[in-house]
């Protein structure tokens, strides 16, 4: 399961591919990578991170919990340590009801 709207089937993804699926820049992933253990990029030969499916899904929980439920940092990483099962069945619930309602948003544009 894909939390993300990357591209499926795709094994690694740059970080300006994932900078700009969260629309931040490379230097906040690089800075989450730091922060958040869950993050575990492999690196090139150059030395370029290659984050995975994983890594993705893991950056979509981050962004969920800092940027829109506003948690800081330390509580984002407790809530992570905590109960993560818990935290992706909210993400999915949240998701869902997006798609709901940019569903009953585009009915009522039809009429």
């Amino acid at each position: 399961m894909s939390l993300s709207n990357s591209k499926p089937g795709k094994l690694f993804y740059s970080i300006g591919e994932v900078a700009r699926m969260f629309n931040v820049n490379t230097s906040l992933i690089r800075f989450w990578e730091k922060e958040f253990d869950i993050i575990k990029p492999k690196k090139n030969k150059k030395g370029n991170r290659l984050f995975s499916q994983e890594d993705v899904d893991n950056f979509f929980i981050i962004y969920h919990l800092v940027k829109e439920r506003g948690y800081t940092l330390q509580g984002a990483k407790e809530k992570l340590r905590q109960n993560k099962d818990e935290t992706l069945k909210d993400i999915e619930i949240v998701k869902t009801l997006k798609k709901l309602k940019q569903f009953l948003l585009d009915i009522d544009q039809d009429f």
